[in-house]
């Protein structure tokens, strides 16, 4: 359905190489990226399906977000490591509170009281908790080393211990799609033929089509991160809303729309696996390899999180997660809560540039 946002690819291109206006290349390089995100995550389906269910599974979990690491690799180029580091936390805010609020909330519209398997949810809930808290430890270092422990100058520090944190996490992230993939595979394996269906593309065209998509992404990704600076400021929004709001929407807008499409087909199973096992990845490997992608563009990028803002809501996610898990029930109340609070965040980070300005 979003494939008619194509047109806004070659439009993208005229106006970055006439000069055009910053926001309009904004807008149309986000536009673009929609349907491409959508093409990639289907090409990715339709090889993953050819490939098998182990296979299969490690290509879905590989370029799940795909697109979301594309647009914050550039942002990273860039030297925007705060646009980078609000979009890891958007990432895990929109897949907890936006995705599943609008599964559970149009899923339960639908149909009164849905179900899923609680302890194939606790085992993801769990996985989930263990993965954030371990990515928010570096935030929890700088604020015990500047505080208890009198470093002055504690950047170096952080990123020493971010670098070491990230290797950990990715070895924690290929355990974890091993754990997925073949000793506990029958966690996710019951719905897999449900989810996927018959491929319909040959091997060379779904290639192709995956290349084709992640070339034109990354330059609609570079287009956008381009004329961030100029765009954000005429629109009246600050980088950080854009990169904690606007970025993961537009990159996993794909994955969101097939959370929702299944909820409301009542299979809340793989509404709450897309939903919970994406945060999953982007705190296991996203945000891992950001950083150690920024030592190989000259960016030391470390995991601290220096807004109490983005820590708190980052907790509150959590603790919201298992609360959904916990029953194996949901309903439309539920989903409603869960977009509610995703709204009042994205107030609070609307307006907290603007408090931190004039508290200056």
């Amino acid at each position: 359905m979003l494939n008619w946002l194509l047109i806004f690819i070659p439009i993208a291109v005229f106006l970055e190489f006439t000069h055009g206006d910053p926001v309009w290349i904004f807008i149309c390089s986000m536009l673009a990226i929609l349907p491409l995100a959508g093409i990639m995550g289907k090409a990715t389906e339709e090889l993953a399906i050819r490939a098998g269910s182990t296979i299969g599974g490690l290509l879905n979990a590989t370029f799940g977000n795909a697109t979301e690491l594309i647009i914050a690799f550039f942002a990273l180029k860039a030297g925007k490591l705060e646009v980078v580091k609000a979009s890891i936390t958007g990432s895990i805010l929109g897949n907890i509170l936006l995705v599943l609020g609008l599964a559970v909330f149009l899923g339960g519209l639908k149909h009164k009281t849905q179900v899923f398997n609680a302890k194939n949810a606790g085992i993801l809930t769990s996985l989930l908790t263990l993965s954030v808290l371990g990515l928010m430890i570096p935030a929890v270092f700088d604020l015990a080393s500047v505080n208890f422990a009198n470093v002055a100058q504690p950047a170096d520090l952080d990123f020493r211990l971010s670098v070491a944190v990230a290797i950990v996490l990715i070895l924690i992230y290929l355990g974890n799609v091993y754990f997925s993939l073949v000793t506990h595979k029958d966690i996710l394996s019951a719905h897999d033929d449900e989810e996927h269906g018959a491929a319909k593309w040959s091997v060379p065209v779904a290639v192709g089509v995956l290349l084709a998509s992640t070339v034109a992404v990354g330059f609609m990704s570079e287009f956008l991160v381009g004329s961030l600076e100029e765009a954000s400021s005429a629109l009246g929004l600050s980088e950080f809303f854009v990169g904690i709001i606007l970025i993961p929407i537009i990159g996993n807008a794909a994955e969101h729309a097939s959370a929702v499409m299944f909820a409301m087909k009542n299979k809340m199973d793989l509404a709450v696996t897309i939903a919970i096992g994406s945060t999953i990845q982007v705190a296991l490997l996203v945000a891992p390899l950001l950083v150690l992608m920024g030592l190989a563009v000259g960016q030391r990028m470390d995991l601290v999180l220096h807004n109490p803002l983005e820590l708190v809501a980052v907790v509150a996610g959590i603790v919201i997660a298992n609360s959904i898990a916990r029953d194996g029930e949901t309903n439309w109340l539920e989903g409603m809560m869960l977009l509610g609070i995703y709204i009042i965040l994205g107030f609070a980070f609307f307006y907290f540039p603007t408090v931190a300005a004039a508290a200056h």
